[in-house]
């Protein structure tokens, strides 16, 4: 507990119904609040890298790169909005009104949500690819892959609002002092965020990526097999084992970021049945899944590279830089 002495009012002149802010922040909370900060820069310019990769390059207008530019699009917006939204309820008072903060609140939730749909939608597409290749080009078309990009932000937004109808409705529920910007979630609305948000996405992931992996491994075996027909015993033995861990490096990089960011989170979400305001920590893990996306689904991509290096040297200012061959 802060001594009295340490904290003043949000509002003077709302007196004993206004909230208290502290007067000293300590050592911790600089170097924390500087550390998140240089998070949110880091996310925002990383994902604003991809977006215009992505946007400029005509050869890049691919249906799974419109799934990463959607992807990017909504970690982009939780490293400029969300993230610094929530630095500041927990530093500062809430000055914006309670209609702000519930826009607010609504937005970061309707974001997120579109990130993870974007992730389920990336591993369909790459389950499609590996598992089912000769019906990619059929199946996953760029019009197909827009339709579903609007389908996951409009359903991400519904199912939001139907989970924060309470809020919409009475929006003064979202403060119990003056300078005070929360959201109360009851057990069910928990539960049915948990369910649509983490468990189902996490259960399809999962699915899709282990059905990707032994794809994987069956076609480098088959390659080995290949090889050593016609190369001898021994040469196969190195591609082969580099193609099987590769395969299951990626799956485990997916899975484990996701649940490393998301399961505290929700976690403690539920057991510990309180309001939002006291999970910031797991929130700011939550948010830094936003940041690791674009290594994960970006970076990798040698494409990524040649149209990150055109981009900061400014080469795509040139006439004719769409055109660019990238890949």
């Amino acid at each position: 507990m802060e001594d009295s002495d340490q904290l003043e009012l949000c509002f003077p002149q709302q007196g004993n119904l206004s909230c208290r802010k502290s007067m000293v922040e300590s050592t911790g909370d600089t170097i924390l609040n500087v550390l998140l900060s240089l998070t949110c820069a880091i996310t925002v310019l990383l994902n604003l890298l991809v977006i215009v990769a992505i946007s400029h390059f005509r050869q890049l207008h691919t249906p799974t790169n419109l799934l990463l530019l959607s992807l990017a699009i909504a970690d982009f917006l939780v490293g400029l909005v969300v993230w610094p939204g929530e630095i500041y309820i927990k530093t500062s008072c809430w000055a914006l009104g309670n209609i702000a903060c519930v826009c607010f609140h609504l937005a970061s939730f309707v974001i997120t949500s579109a990130s993870v749909g974007n992730m389920v939608l990336i591993s369909a597409d790459r389950y499609v690819a590996i598992c089912h290749p000769l019906r990619y080009n059929v199946q996953v078309t760029v019009k197909r892959i827009r339709l579903c990009i609007c389908l996951c932000w409009f359903s991400s937004f519904l199912f939001c609002c139907i989970l924060l109808k309470d809020q919409i409705a009475l929006p003064e529920n979202c403060r119990s002092c003056y300078g005070e910007c929360v959201i109360n979630i009851d057990m069910e609305s928990g539960i049915l965020d948990l369910v649509v948000i983490f468990i189902l996405p996490l259960s399809i992931i999962v699915t899709l990526y282990t059905s990707v992996f032994v794809v994987a491994v069956s076609q480098a075996r088959a390659m080995r097999a290949h090889v050593t027909c016609r190369k001898g015993p021994n040469s196969h033995s190195l591609g082969a084992r580099k193609s099987e861990l590769k395969a299951a490096r990626t799956l485990g990089v997916l899975v484990l970021v996701f649940i490393l960011c998301f399961s505290p989170f929700y976690l403690f979400s539920i057991i510990s049945d309180v309001s939002f305001s006291s999970s910031h920590y797991f929130i700011y893990l939550f948010d830094f899944n936003s940041c690791v996306n674009p290594l994960i689904y970006a970076l990798f991509y040698p494409w990524f590279r040649r149209a990150g290096k055109q981009i900061v040297t400014l080469h795509i200012l040139q006439p004719g830089s769409r055109e660019a061959k990238v890949v």
